[in-house]
């Protein structure tokens, strides 16, 4: 409608109005319809393009008249047509008005009109086609436009249809996870109440179960009806608020004892049951202790599977009721009670045994005693451990009072011991063998053995203590030494006078039957060799065997020393053999055997030389294996494990001498006044435990290194004055040499040596021959001197070899100077001797 109306508005203007409506479009100022700079600046280009285009041939020629002469201005030329006819022709052609013609003006615009009129028409035409067309358009949108707002109702009720759904769904979802929920607790509930009720159900199956004539622990239900027990006691406990608590508590309780009986019985019985065996093979404990040993050890320990199963369910509840804890107690009971009753004989019998073997030998008594209670106490640990997994103080108890059945023995042949190196070496066993080796190597199972070695310790101690006072008192303040005593050399001398007049037995038939025998049989003992002998009609000591097979060179014929022989030589190469060696620089402490005369063992002819506080030594330690040899070290200071192990840097040792301290720790520096103000009353009420151990600080000082240190200057010293001694004047002279050559060097005068008066071949004869008649007078005596005195050949080939390597020394450079300086003539006259000469006159020492 509105594109309707301006249709008749266009229409209602005339030429004119419309001509001045299209001016005022595109006016300077106030324009209708203004162009923007881009629209101004495209028509200015369409403008400027159009300036350069031909004018159309179509174009009549009035229209020609009407341009303008700028509109003109084009290069090109335009084709007029031939005639005006023509063209007005051709435009009524195309009018259709070629039939019709118009002779008056009034016809003209007549015709103009019409022709308006139909170009009015023709122009509707297309508007008002256009305005169907988009009234179509227009019906056809708002018919779309009703359909999707039906469409939208539509979904609009859909969806609240579906929120109404969904709602309800929700709701009947929510009521079933409700309906699950409580079957769940429901069934969770009937559960619950079935299990409490499986607890008191299970009394009657208990009940029948132990009082079954069938029933044995060793069954395999014995132990699950165990457990189920437990858990119904443990569940009862746990819910005193039930109604029935007290009945079946008691009832439980009631199983409970039932069953530990039975398995306390089991135990029991299998235990007492193995000792009566045992003790009707030997009522009292005495034939062969060894066997007996290792029998009760075995038969235990072969018994133990039997109990052991059992053992380890009552142990794994003798925590958490006390019931089991008391039966746990019991059992153990029972089963030391049971090896006290079979060790306690044995045990007595067997140190009864080694002390009458070693009833005069005091350190092997101990050493073997202690030994022997170790390896019991070991074999008890283990055996326990073969029937039980949790320790029990009691054991140790036990085994401390089979061990105070060695002290009872030991302790009153200690208290009587009066040999301070006695004294010295059981307190070296029990510190460092028994303690140090053994107790702390193996804490946990010699803890009572530990306790009675230091008690025993303890008492040594004290004895030793005492006796070294009497010691000083009487050997020290009150020494008075014989003439005799300081008679030296003279008492050396006597000695090897004494000495050679040792007999020497040659070999008889009986050392070559005695050294046969040994070498055929390496394992064969002494014992064995005596009885032996024996056999054949030969009665002959012991000792006498001994010595016979120690001149044939045969060693060790002891039984625990042959253990060895035979074995593979694979074994051998994972052994690793140490030793050390004291070698003593001045005198020997080795026993030597000499034939005297009745009453005359102390003459001074039949005693040996000492150095006061035991001479002067040094130790050398040194280790081979298979494999090779290592470097001998020197030990320095006091030897103790801690230095033992850094010098073996972690090689395993067989030899526990080597670990043994210092035993003599009392009497260090200071000390040994506090000692000596100790007297026999102090030592008692000590003894007796009134006042109390004394008091001793120790003061580490390291004598050794001192004496060392003397000796080093000592021997130094001694081998400065040999040497001059024997070399001095051939030194003389060749310091004499070395000067002038030194002077000659350094710029002074040359000199012929063989020309100088003190250096002629007469002189150095003199001086040669000189030197070596004091060499051949002077070296014996020497050496025997070194022989009386240090008595070792090994320390005096140590001392001489500087000396003979010094003599060796000067004799070289003397040939050197004589090949240099003189002629074949003057060597001569010289008649120096060979090296050979020399080397075989310093022989007599190797």
């Amino acid at each position: 409608m509105m594109m309707a109306s301006t249709d008749h508005s266009f229409l209602d203007l005339t030429d004119k109005e419309t001509r001045e409506k299209l001016s005022q479009w595109d006016r300077r100022a106030d324009a209708m319809a203004p162009l923007t700079e881009k629209q101004t600046d495209s028509i200015l280009d369409i403008r400027a393009a159009a300036e350069t285009l031909p004018i159309p041939a179509e174009l009549p020629i009035e229209d020609l008249c009407s341009l303008t002469s700028r509109s003109l201005r084009s290069p090109f030329t335009t084709t007029v047509p031939a005639s005006t006819e023509d063209v007005l022709l051709k435009g009524f052609q195309m009018l259709d008005l070629e039939n019709e013609r118009i002779e008056t003006a009034q016809q003209f615009f007549s015709w103009f009109s019409k022709l308006q009129t139909q170009m009015d028409q023709d122009e509707g035409a297309k508007h008002r086609k256009t305005r169907d067309h988009l009234n179509c358009y227009q019906e056809q949108c708002d018919a779309i436009l009703s359909d999707v707002n039906a469409a939208l109702e539509h979904l609009d009720s859909l969806q609240k249809q579906y929120l109404f759904v969904s709602n309800k769904t929700g709701t009947l979802h929510e009521a079933c996870e409700q309906l699950l929920k409580e079957q769940s607790e429901l069934v969770d509930l009937a559960e619950s109440i079935q299990q409490k009720l499986s607890y008191f159900n299970e009394l009657e199956n208990l009940n029948t179960k132990l009082n079954s004539p069938t029933l044995s622990v060793n069954s395999e239900g014995f132990i699950p009806m165990l457990s189920k027990l437990d858990d119904c006691i443990e569940y009862v406990s746990s819910h005193p608020n039930f109604k029935d608590y007290p009945v079946y508590l008691a009832k439980f309780k009631q199983c409970l004892s039932k069953a530990m009986h039975f398995m306390k019985t089991h135990t029991v019985n299998t235990m007492q049951n193995l000792t009566n065996q045992l003790t009707k093979r030997d009522p009292l404990g005495l034939a062969n202790a060894d066997n007996a040993f290792t029998l009760y050890y075995v038969k235990f320990r072969a018994a133990a599977p039997k109990v052991r199963t059992l053992i380890e369910q009552i142990e794994q509840r003798s925590e958490r009721i006390p019931e089991y804890h008391q039966l746990l107690e019991e059992i153990h009971q029972c089963y030391l009670d049971q090896r006290e009753q079979l060790l306690s004989p044995s045990i007595t019998s067997t140190i009864t045994d080694l002390t009458s073997q070693n009833n005069k030998d005091h350190c092997a008594l101990v050493r073997s005693g202690c030994a022997f209670m170790v390896h019991v106490c070991q074999d008890e640990h283990q055996l326990y451990n073969e029937f039980f997994s949790k320790p029990t103080p009691r054991l140790d108890e036990l085994l401390e009072k089979l061990c105070l059945s060695l002290y009872d023995v030991l302790r009153p042949l200690i208290i009587h011991v009066i040999h301070l190196e006695t004294l010295s070496e059981l307190c070296g066993i029990l510190k460092n063998e028994m303690l140090e080796d053994h107790v702390h190597n193996n804490a946990g199972q010699l803890g009572a053995f530990d306790a009675v070695v230091k008690q025993m310790l303890e008492d040594v101690q004290e004895r030793l203590v005492y006796r070294t006072h009497i010691y000083i008192q009487t050997d020290i303040i009150g020494y008075n030494p014989a003439p005799g005593d300081l008679a030296y050399p003279e008492k050396l001398e006597m000695m090897e006078v004494g000495l050679s007049d040792v007999a020497v037995f040659s070999e008889s038939p009986l050392d070559t039957n005695v050294k046969y025998s040994a070498l055929q049989k390496p394992k064969m003992t002494l014992k064995e060799l005596q009885s032996a002998t024996a056999e054949i009609g030969v009665s002959v000591h012991r000792t006498t065997l001994s010595h016979t097979l120690h001149r044939a060179g045969l060693y060790g014929r002891v039984a625990r020393k042959k253990r060895h022989v035979g074995e593979s030589p694979n074994i051998w190469k994972k052994v690793l053999w140490s030793d050390e060696t004291k070698i003593e620089l001045f005198g020997h402490q080795g026993k030597r055997n000499v034939w005297v005369k009745p009453n005359t063992l102390h003459h001074p002819k039949n005693t040996i030389p000492t150095v006061k506080h035991g001479g002067v030594s040094s130790m050398l330690w040194g280790c081979f294996l298979s494999a090779g040899t290592r470097k001998p070290v020197r030990i320095e200071g006091m030897m103790d494990d801690a230095k033992y192990r850094e010098i073996l840097e972690g090689k395993p040792n067989n030899d526990p001498k080597h670990t043994v301290k210092a035993s003599f720790e009392w009497f260090k520096g200071k000390h040994l006044n506090q000692l000596i103000k100790l007297n026999a009353v102090t030592v008692f009420l000590q003894a007796s435990g009134v006042g109390g151990s004394p008091e001793i600080k120790e003061h580490y000082i390291d004598s050794k290194k001192d004496v060392d240190r003397h000796l080093k200057f000592s021997c130094e010293q001694f081998i400065q004055q040999q040497t001059h001694l024997f070399v001095g004047n051939l030194e003389e002279f060749l310091t004499k040499v070395s000067a002038l050559k030194t002077m000659a060097i350094q710029g002074g005068p040359t000199y012929n040596l063989s020309q100088q008066p003190w250096a002629q071949p007469a002189k150095i004869n003199d001086i040669v021959m000189a030197t070596y008649r004091v060499m051949k007078s002077k070296l014996p005596s020497t050496l025997q001197s070194m022989s009386l005195y240090l008595a070792n050949r090994d320390t005096e080939f140590i001392l001489f070899k500087p000396v003979r390597n010094n003599i060796q020394q000067v004799f070289q450079r003397l040939h050197a100077l004589l090949q240099e300086e003189y002629s074949g003539e003057d060597l001569q006259i010289i008649a120096c001797p060979s090296m050979e000469q020399m080397n075989l006159l310093l022989s007599v020492n190797k």
